[in-house]
C-alpha cells in the first residue's frame, strides 16, 4: 500500500511538472509580429495606432510606428520573465507580466505598461 501511494503522488507531481513546462513561454513563442493595443503610463491609458514589434530568429528586432521602422536586437531571459530590447544606443529591459500564445504584457520604468496581441504578418 505504501508503494502504491508513493507512486500515485510521484505520478501526480510529474504530471503537474509537465503541465507547467508546457505552459511556460520560450523565445520561439515570441517570434513573429506583435501589435501594441494599449499603453498605460502614469495612470493614463492610450490606444496607439499602427505600432508593432517584430521578433525574428537570431535576436533580430524591428520596431514599427506608422511608416517608420527601426532595427535592433532582442533577448528573452531563460525564465521568460525579462525581455531586453536594444535599438541603436537605446536599451530597455522589460518585465514580462503576461505571455501567452496570443497576448503579451510588459512593463518598464521608461515605457510604462504595454499590451500586445500577436498578429499575422
Amino acid at each position: 500500500m505504501f508503494k502504491t501511494k508513493n507512486m500515485k503522488v510521484l505520478l501526480t507531481l510529474s504530471s503537474c511538472f509537465f503541465c507547467f513546462l508546457s505552459y511556460s513561454q520560450t523565445a520561439n513563442d515570441l517570434l513573429g509580429k506583435w501589435k501594441l493595443v494599449k499603453e498605460t503610463k502614469a495612470g493614463i491609458s492610450s490606444v496607439p495606432k499602427d505600432t508593432y514589434q517584430v521578433f525574428a530568429d537570431g535576436g533580430k528586432f524591428t520596431g514599427i510606428n506608422g511608416k517608420k521602422s527601426r532595427s535592433g536586437k532582442w533577448k528573452l531571459s531563460e525564465d521568460g520573465k525579462k525581455l531586453h530590447v536594444s535599438i541603436s544606443i537605446v536599451s530597455i529591459d522589460f518585465e514580462v507580466l503576461q505571455f501567452s500564445e496570443g497576448k503579451r504584457v510588459v512593463s518598464s520604468p521608461q515605457t510604462g505598461l504595454l499590451e500586445y496581441i500577436k498578429v499575422d504578418e
